[in-house]
């Protein structure tokens, strides 16, 4: 997302101000560990996506009718 935004920046001044402001807030060790993990949450989304639907349940089966002892209830 970052990247395509930095596509439509024709201004290279504000190029420069974007990853000025990156590396202050996040500093430039965190930097590519935070697009790593953007990375990997872009392609387990894809992986997901791509996966065939699955029905995540089972239908539903007739209730049974409790048996009937006839000393249960007998007093």
């Amino acid at each position: 997302m970052l990247v395509l935004t930095l596509l439509f920046i024709s201004n290279p001044k504000t190029i420069i101000f974007i990853i000025f402001v990156l590396v202050l807030f996040f500093g430039a060790k965190r930097i590519p560990e935070l697009f790593k993990g953007i990375g990997q949450g872009v392609r387990e989304f894809k992986d997901a996506s791509n996966e065939p639907q699955r029905p995540n349940y089972q239908a539903p089966t007739a209730p049974q009718q409790p048996g009937y002892h006839p000393n249960q209830y007998a007093g």
